[in-house]
């Protein structure tokens, strides 16, 4: 068993002792009143993650005045009347032996008046990139008040039995937008050089720790680099680092990013703990502790990282959400068991692919089921796999038959585009869980109904899956033509030359994918948009990829016919021919998976689908349901 030496190592946080060195940073659940009180949804997430053993937990914005926050359903210590609700959030994670920090915000430029109707402010009247609403230039007599309201949010928060609070300046939020050369045009005591552009962030600072006393720890978040042209570089973040400590800060949450989505929130397409070294350079500078972030996704990382002495401490945010129990299952040495955040960006805000109890922490209470059932579950993909584990969890006795000679159905294809690896993790995860929780798997075994009437289970789940669905077009049975299924499996793409039919993500990916073997690669799509059932942030990043490896795209345009090397389409504007063409990729969708279900005939017992065998969705959406379905089944 591997020891770790450094992750649960004990640290100060001025007066405040942390357990272990990892750190749950602030994320968005939108799981809160909409008038900013706290629930039981709200509280029992965060409940989840002090019992799963994080040395600290950092809450989600918390707004300093209503409609001050980017988000809808944020929590809120703008008034007295807030506290009784998150008093009984601080409550419970104690009494599960945490340490809980209330991150405090204004949204700044990030703030819709379409969305909340207060207009967004901003240190000079530039835009937010995602908004087109010009932001107000806020006076002096405006920064002044919202210093002010800082300093009475961080005075609620320690009345609220907060343990720290956390004021955010960074990713593009107002204090950040003042201390970013990018936002920031003023010409008062409040721009021009690093010192100006740091003023309200320091002033902020010292009228929390006013309001707070001298006892009361401070942490801060800034973005250290911005990567964009012009923007705040390693050097200004080094002065802004030693200018926080000096007003009394007492640790540092080093992040990245101004209004680079990829950067601030990196997906599994950016490489493991790629800005770690931004916290390096803050930590040669300053005499209080610093977090590292960004993509550390499994302990040994984090131990990496704080054996290599570049952080005091890591942030695992996402990776909480994969799985709350990480630290505690790190601990006795249970890595395999630990569910790995796979980049997905597919949630992270509400939901988690690969946690479906994600936000259902008092709904899914993985107790002993009253009626325990033999169930069995055909299909071993990623849904069948997961409504196994969940009824295994709940006492059922449960065989899984995968008519294939390996677990993790189409999830195989999913991990093979670049920057996917890491998905590969989340089938490797419910392998190990199967055989931990007892299921019985039977591979290359198709269920029978011999099977079914000597065995007699009281329920089947049906979790076969779906197949590629091929479109009625002349010449599809061609010798050149293969499916996006194929190529992703292994199947060799003949020449260099290749049309894909289907713009969806599969057929994006799929693209990507071909343009790592040198092929010249064109995208066929019938919709107006490239990837659109793709999630938003990283469909973006994609579709600039795509455009870097000169991958052509033409969308509005249907196929119509394939004949030998030509691919005719009718586009906008008319008839196109594809010429040349040395290989044509399906990539159309999927439909579901037909199957002979005689071992149904005079079953009596119940039945029930998940998955593509249920109703065709995406990765995330199976996962869910078949966790619910084993869970209720």
């Amino acid at each position: 068993m591997y020891k770790f030496t450094k992750i649960f190592e004990p640290i100060m946080l001025k007066n405040v002792e942390l357990k272990n060195r990892l750190v749950v940073s602030a994320m968005v659940t939108n799981y809160c009143e909409p008038d900013g009180f706290a629930n039981e949804r709200y509280i029992a997430y965060h409940e989840e993650k002090a019992k799963g053993g994080w040395g600290l937990i950092i809450t989600e914005d918390y707004a300093i005045a209503p409609g001050v926050g980017a988000y809808s359903n944020l929590p809120g210590l703008y008034t007295d009347e807030h506290i009784a609700s998150h008093q009984q959030l601080t409550d419970r994670v104690h009494q599960a032996g945490g340490t809980i920090v209330c991150q405090i915000y204004h949204a700044g430029r990030q703030v819709s008046f379409a969305a909340t109707g207060v207009h967004p402010v901003g240190p000079s009247a530039i835009p937010y990139t995602a908004f087109h609403e010009v932001p107000k230039a806020l006076s002096k007599d405006e920064i002044r008040e919202i210093i002010g309201q800082f300093a009475l949010t961080a005075a609620r928060a320690k009345k609220a039995g907060f343990d720290a609070v956390e004021i955010h300046g960074a990713h593009g939020y107002l204090l950040s937008a003042f201390v970013s050369p990018l936002s920031n045009k003023r010409l008062d005591e409040y721009g021009g050089d690093i010192v100006g552009r740091s003023r309200m962030s320091v002033r902020v600072v010292e009228a929390v720790r006013e309001a707070v006393g001298e006892d009361f720890p401070i942490i801060y978040r800034m973005s250290s680099v911005e990567y964009q042209e012009n923007g705040l570089n390693i050097e200004e973040a080094k002065v802004l680092s030693c200018l926080l400590e000096e007003a009394g800060v007492d640790m540092l949450h080093v992040s990245q990013g101004h209004t680079l989505l990829h950067v601030a929130l990196p997906s599994s397409h950016e490489p493991k703990a790629a800005f770690v070294n931004n916290a390096a350079e803050i930590k040669k500078v300053v005499n209080i502790p610093v977090i590292a972030v960004g993509r550390i996704n499994s302990p040994f990382l984090a131990e990496e990282v704080l054996l290599s002495g570049k952080a005091d401490m890591v942030t695992m945010g996402k990776a909480s959400l994969a799985d709350p129990y990480l630290p505690k299952k790190a601990l006795a040495g249970e890595t395999q068991d630990i569910r790995l955040c796979i980049g997905c960006m597919q949630g992270c805000t509400r939901s988690c692919t690969v946690n479906p109890r994600l936000g259902h922490e008092s709904e899914y209470v993985m107790m002993p089921a009253e009626d325990k059932k033999k169930v069995f579950v055909v299909g071993g993909g990623v849904s069948g796999a997961e409504a196994a584990i969940a009824a295994a969890e709940r006492g059922h006795k449960v065989v899984l038959f995968e008519q294939g000679e390996g677990l993790g159905g189409q999830w195989q294809l999913a991990c093979m585009p670049p920057g996917k690896t890491d998905f590969a993790t989340f089938a490797c995860w419910q392998k190990y869980h199967l055989e931990k929780c007892g299921v019985e798997v039977r591979l290359n075994t198709v269920l029978t109904k011999e099977i079914v009437v000597k065995e007699a289970p009281e329920a089947i789940i049906l979790a076969t899956g779906s197949v590629p669905l091929i479109l009625p077009i002349a010449g599809v049975d061609g010798a050149n033509v293969v499916t996006a299924q194929d190529v992703l499996s292994g199947k060799a793409v003949k020449g260099s030359n290749v049309v894909i039919i289907g713009g969806g993500s599969v057929g994006a990916e799929t693209a990507e994918y071909l343009t790592q073997y040198n092929k010249k690669v064109t995208l066929i799509e019938m919709a107006e948009a490239i990837a659109k059932d793709m999630p938003y942030r990283t469909r973006v990043y994609l579709m600039e990829r795509l455009d870097k490896k000169n991958v052509k795209m033409f969308v509005k345009t249907k196929v119509t016919k394939i004949q030998d090397n030509i691919v005719y389409a009718q586009g906008e504007y008319g008839e196109i021919a594809f010429e040349n063409v040395d290989t044509v990729v399906l990539a159309s969708g999927v439909k579901k998976r037909e199957i002979q279900a005689d071992f149904l005939d005079g079953y009596q017992g119940k039945v029930v689908s998940c998955g593509d065998a249920a109703a065709l969705k995406d990765g995330q959406q199976n996962i869910h349901e078949g966790f619910k379905v084993g869970y209720y089944i």
